[in-house]
Protein backbone atom coordinates (compact mmCIF):
# COMPACT_ATOMS: atom_id res chain seq x y z
CA UNK A 1 0.00 0.00 0.00
CA UNK A 2 2.52 2.02 0.54
CA UNK A 3 4.47 1.71 -2.56
CA UNK A 4 1.47 2.08 -4.34
CA UNK A 5 0.38 5.67 -2.76
CA UNK A 6 3.76 6.54 -3.63
CA UNK A 7 3.41 5.81 -7.17
CA UNK A 8 0.03 7.81 -6.75
CA UNK A 9 1.77 11.22 -5.54
CA UNK A 10 4.85 10.78 -7.69
CA UNK A 11 2.33 10.59 -10.76
CA UNK A 12 0.58 13.83 -9.64
CA UNK A 13 3.52 15.46 -8.74
CA UNK A 14 5.67 14.91 -12.30
CA UNK A 15 2.22 15.75 -14.01
CA UNK A 16 1.89 19.08 -11.84
CA UNK A 17 -1.34 18.02 -10.94
CA UNK A 18 -1.24 19.30 -7.28
CA UNK A 19 -2.79 16.33 -5.87
CA UNK A 20 -0.35 14.67 -3.53
CA UNK A 21 -1.88 16.34 -0.57
CA UNK A 22 -5.46 15.12 -1.29
CA UNK A 23 -3.97 11.86 -2.65
CA UNK A 24 -1.90 10.95 0.69
CA UNK A 25 -5.06 12.36 3.07
CA UNK A 26 -7.65 10.50 1.31
CA UNK A 27 -5.29 7.20 1.73
CA UNK A 28 -5.09 8.28 5.52
CA UNK A 29 -9.07 8.87 5.61
CA UNK A 30 -9.67 5.23 4.24
CA UNK A 31 -6.76 3.62 6.64
CA UNK A 32 -8.64 5.11 9.76
CA UNK A 33 -12.11 4.58 8.85
CA UNK A 34 -11.42 1.01 7.28
CA UNK A 35 -9.63 0.47 10.93
CA UNK A 36 -12.87 1.94 12.30
CA UNK A 37 -15.10 -0.03 10.25
CA UNK A 38 -13.50 -3.30 10.82
CA UNK A 39 -13.43 -2.66 15.08
CA UNK A 40 -17.61 -2.94 14.62
CA UNK A 41 -18.50 -4.75 11.96
CA UNK A 42 -18.63 -7.85 13.40
CA UNK A 43 -20.96 -6.17 16.27
CA UNK A 44 -23.28 -4.73 13.60
CA UNK A 45 -23.34 -7.91 11.00
CA UNK A 46 -24.76 -10.35 13.92
CA UNK A 47 -27.84 -8.17 14.28
CA UNK A 48 -30.01 -6.72 11.61
CA UNK A 49 -31.50 -3.85 13.86
CA UNK A 50 -27.29 -2.41 13.92
CA UNK A 51 -27.05 -3.32 9.99
CA UNK A 52 -30.16 -0.98 9.55
CA UNK A 53 -28.71 1.41 11.46
CA UNK A 54 -25.46 1.12 10.11
CA UNK A 55 -26.86 1.45 6.61
CA UNK A 56 -28.60 4.69 7.97
CA UNK A 57 -25.39 6.38 8.78
CA UNK A 58 -24.02 5.01 5.40
CA UNK A 59 -26.82 7.08 3.70
CA UNK A 60 -26.50 10.08 5.53
CA UNK A 61 -22.88 10.15 4.92
CA UNK A 62 -23.97 9.81 1.52
CA UNK A 63 -25.94 12.91 1.29
CA UNK A 64 -23.63 15.05 2.97
CA UNK A 65 -21.15 14.02 0.68
CA UNK A 66 -23.01 14.57 -2.32
CA UNK A 67 -24.59 17.87 -1.36
CA UNK A 68 -20.84 19.49 -0.31
CA UNK A 69 -20.00 17.64 -3.43
CA UNK A 70 -22.14 19.91 -5.78
CA UNK A 71 -21.81 23.27 -3.50
CA UNK A 72 -25.90 23.04 -2.33
CA UNK A 73 -25.25 21.98 1.50
CA UNK A 74 -28.58 23.58 2.57
CA UNK A 75 -31.05 21.33 0.00
CA UNK A 76 -29.38 18.16 1.94
CA UNK A 77 -33.21 16.92 2.57
CA UNK A 78 -34.55 17.23 -1.70
CA UNK A 79 -30.94 15.12 -1.65
CA UNK A 80 -31.83 12.59 0.70
CA UNK A 81 -35.14 12.50 -1.10
CA UNK A 82 -34.04 11.86 -4.76
CA UNK A 83 -31.39 9.14 -3.69
CA UNK A 84 -33.70 7.53 -1.12
CA UNK A 85 -36.53 7.23 -3.95
CA UNK A 86 -33.60 5.32 -5.99
CA UNK A 87 -32.63 3.25 -2.79
CA UNK A 88 -35.82 2.04 -1.28
CA UNK A 89 -37.31 0.27 -3.88
CA UNK A 90 -34.07 -1.33 -5.07
CA UNK A 91 -33.49 -2.59 -1.63
CA UNK A 92 -36.91 -3.75 -1.21
CA UNK A 93 -37.10 -5.40 -4.82
CA UNK A 94 -33.80 -7.57 -3.59
CA UNK A 95 -34.66 -8.71 0.18
CA UNK A 96 -38.57 -8.75 -0.63
CA UNK A 97 -38.10 -11.22 -3.64
CA UNK A 98 -35.87 -13.52 -1.66
CA UNK A 99 -32.77 -12.97 -4.12
CA UNK A 100 -30.57 -12.05 -0.87
CA UNK A 101 -31.43 -13.27 2.38
CA UNK A 102 -32.62 -10.66 5.39
CA UNK A 103 -29.55 -10.80 7.71
CA UNK A 104 -27.25 -8.13 8.75
CA UNK A 105 -24.09 -10.01 6.65
CA UNK A 106 -26.23 -9.68 3.44
CA UNK A 107 -28.03 -6.11 4.40
CA UNK A 108 -24.50 -3.88 4.76
CA UNK A 109 -23.02 -4.74 2.04
CA UNK A 110 -25.65 -4.66 -0.70
CA UNK A 111 -26.97 -1.40 0.96
CA UNK A 112 -23.92 -0.04 1.04
CA UNK A 113 -23.14 -0.72 -2.78
CA UNK A 114 -26.34 0.82 -3.79
CA UNK A 115 -26.14 3.81 -1.28
CA UNK A 116 -22.32 4.64 -3.20
CA UNK A 117 -23.62 4.32 -6.75
CA UNK A 118 -27.03 6.53 -6.02
CA UNK A 119 -24.38 9.05 -4.62
CA UNK A 120 -22.50 8.82 -7.54
CA UNK A 121 -25.47 9.49 -9.91
CA UNK A 122 -26.82 12.46 -7.93
CA UNK A 123 -23.39 14.18 -7.51
CA UNK A 124 -22.73 13.74 -11.64
CA UNK A 125 -26.69 15.18 -11.84
CA UNK A 126 -26.04 18.29 -10.29
CA UNK A 127 -22.75 18.49 -10.88
CA UNK A 128 -23.22 18.94 -14.99
CA UNK A 129 -26.94 20.39 -14.44
CA UNK A 130 -25.67 23.12 -12.09
CA UNK A 131 -22.64 23.84 -14.99
CA UNK A 132 -24.95 23.77 -17.57
CA UNK A 133 -27.48 26.73 -15.50
CA UNK A 134 -24.51 29.05 -14.95
CA UNK A 135 -22.95 28.74 -18.67
CA UNK A 136 -26.29 29.09 -20.60
CA UNK A 137 -27.85 31.37 -18.53
CA UNK A 138 -29.06 32.97 -21.60
CA UNK A 139 -30.50 30.32 -23.47
CA UNK A 140 -32.31 30.36 -19.79
CA UNK A 141 -34.05 33.59 -20.31
CA UNK A 142 -34.80 33.03 -23.54
CA UNK A 143 -36.70 30.37 -23.03
CA UNK A 144 -38.33 32.52 -20.54
CA UNK A 145 -39.01 35.15 -23.55
CA UNK A 146 -41.00 33.06 -25.36
CA UNK A 147 -43.44 32.30 -22.51
CA UNK A 148 -41.86 28.92 -21.12
CA UNK A 149 -42.53 28.74 -17.04
CA UNK A 150 -39.36 28.49 -14.99
CA UNK A 151 -39.75 24.46 -14.18
CA UNK A 152 -39.98 23.88 -18.18
CA UNK A 153 -36.75 26.79 -19.04
CA UNK A 154 -35.03 24.90 -16.45
CA UNK A 155 -35.71 21.29 -18.40
CA UNK A 156 -34.78 22.78 -21.79
CA UNK A 157 -31.14 23.61 -20.36
CA UNK A 158 -30.54 20.56 -18.35
CA UNK A 159 -32.04 17.89 -19.84
CA UNK A 160 -29.82 16.64 -22.53
CA UNK A 161 -27.45 16.63 -19.91
CA UNK A 162 -28.96 14.05 -17.53
CA UNK A 163 -27.96 11.03 -19.50
CA UNK A 164 -24.58 11.37 -18.53
CA UNK A 165 -24.99 10.84 -14.63
CA UNK A 166 -25.48 7.40 -15.93
CA UNK A 167 -22.63 6.94 -18.40
CA UNK A 168 -20.47 5.01 -15.54
CA UNK A 169 -23.08 2.64 -14.66
CA UNK A 170 -23.85 1.99 -17.91
CA UNK A 171 -20.54 1.58 -19.02
CA UNK A 172 -19.55 -0.78 -16.13
CA UNK A 173 -22.75 -3.29 -17.25
CA UNK A 174 -21.98 -3.19 -20.49
CA UNK A 175 -18.52 -4.50 -20.04
CA UNK A 176 -18.73 -6.74 -17.10
CA UNK A 177 -16.61 -10.13 -17.19
CA UNK A 178 -15.13 -8.22 -20.29
CA UNK A 179 -13.12 -5.27 -18.82
CA UNK A 180 -13.14 -6.01 -14.94
CA UNK A 181 -14.77 -8.52 -12.52
CA UNK A 182 -16.66 -6.30 -9.79
CA UNK A 183 -16.76 -7.02 -6.05
CA UNK A 184 -19.70 -9.01 -6.17
CA UNK A 185 -18.61 -11.70 -8.68
CA UNK A 186 -15.25 -11.90 -6.73
CA UNK A 187 -16.85 -12.04 -3.59
CA UNK A 188 -19.16 -14.62 -3.92
CA UNK A 189 -16.04 -16.26 -5.75
CA UNK A 190 -13.82 -16.32 -2.54
CA UNK A 191 -16.23 -17.33 -0.37
CA UNK A 192 -16.90 -20.48 -2.15
CA UNK A 193 -19.84 -19.99 -4.59
CA UNK A 194 -19.36 -21.13 -8.07
CA UNK A 195 -18.68 -19.15 -11.17
CA UNK A 196 -22.67 -19.36 -11.90
CA UNK A 197 -23.77 -17.73 -8.70
CA UNK A 198 -21.38 -15.86 -8.64
CA UNK A 199 -22.32 -14.36 -11.91
CA UNK A 200 -26.00 -14.16 -10.87
CA UNK A 201 -25.13 -11.87 -7.91
CA UNK A 202 -23.26 -9.65 -9.91
CA UNK A 203 -25.67 -9.38 -12.74
CA UNK A 204 -28.31 -8.89 -9.42
CA UNK A 205 -26.11 -6.07 -8.42
CA UNK A 206 -25.79 -4.24 -11.43
CA UNK A 207 -29.32 -4.74 -12.75
CA UNK A 208 -30.08 -2.87 -9.06
CA UNK A 209 -27.48 0.13 -9.75
CA UNK A 210 -29.66 0.69 -13.12
CA UNK A 211 -32.80 0.89 -11.42
CA UNK A 212 -31.77 2.96 -8.61
CA UNK A 213 -29.45 5.47 -10.33
CA UNK A 214 -31.97 6.06 -13.28
CA UNK A 215 -34.81 6.68 -10.37
CA UNK A 216 -32.50 9.09 -8.54
CA UNK A 217 -31.43 10.92 -11.51
CA UNK A 218 -34.96 10.95 -12.46
CA UNK A 219 -36.37 12.62 -9.16
CA UNK A 220 -33.29 14.86 -9.09
CA UNK A 221 -34.62 16.27 -12.40
CA UNK A 222 -37.68 17.37 -11.10
CA UNK A 223 -36.38 19.03 -7.73
CA UNK A 224 -34.09 20.62 -9.61
CA UNK A 225 -36.65 21.77 -12.05
CA UNK A 226 -38.95 23.28 -9.02
CA UNK A 227 -36.34 25.14 -7.48
CA UNK A 228 -35.57 22.77 -4.55
CA UNK A 229 -32.62 21.05 -5.34
CA UNK A 230 -30.34 24.11 -6.61
CA UNK A 231 -27.13 25.63 -5.16
CA UNK A 232 -27.68 29.41 -3.64
CA UNK A 233 -26.59 31.17 -6.46
CA UNK A 234 -28.41 29.88 -9.16
CA UNK A 235 -31.51 30.14 -6.72
CA UNK A 236 -30.53 33.82 -6.65
CA UNK A 237 -30.01 33.64 -10.83
CA UNK A 238 -32.79 32.00 -11.94
CA UNK A 239 -35.19 33.75 -9.42
CA UNK A 240 -36.92 30.62 -8.11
Amino acid sequence: MVVLLVLAVAASFVGRLHQQTKIATAAGRALLQLALVSLVITAVLSHVAWSALFALVMFGVAVFTTTRRIGAPRAWPWAALAMACGLVPTLTVIFVSGAVPWTGASLVPIAGIVIGNTMTAHSLTGRRTFAALRDEHGSYEAALSLGLTRAEAIGEVIERHLPEALVPGMDQTRTVGLVTLPGAFVGVLLGGGSPLQAGAAQLLVLVGLLAAQTITVVVADRLIRSGRLLPADLQASLRV
